[in-house]
């Protein structure tokens, strides 16, 4: 995923998840809102299965970049 050793960039990671997220929700609010009714419905429980999961990737990514970080910096 990046070079061993090299730590974790927490600020820049929270940015991108913001950005995502922000995305995804103008995205499903403005779908939701033309699509309306019972159908509006799955559009917002999509919406949020899907932050649920850029949250999840992103955290999965700050972890298993400080530990290749830390398995770098321990020369193993």
């Amino acid at each position: 995923m990046g070079e061993a050793g090299v730590p974790p960039n927490l600020g820049s990671r929270i940015v991108v998840t913001w950005a995502e997220l922000t995305v995804l929700g103008l995205a499903g609010g403005i779908l939701g809102t033309a699509v309306g009714g019972p159908p509006a419905l799955v559009v917002y429980f999509a919406t949020t299965l899907l932050s649920v999961a850029i949250l999840l990737y992103n955290v999965n990514v700050l972890v298993q970049r400080s530990i290749d970080a830390r398995v770098g910096a321990d020369g193993g």
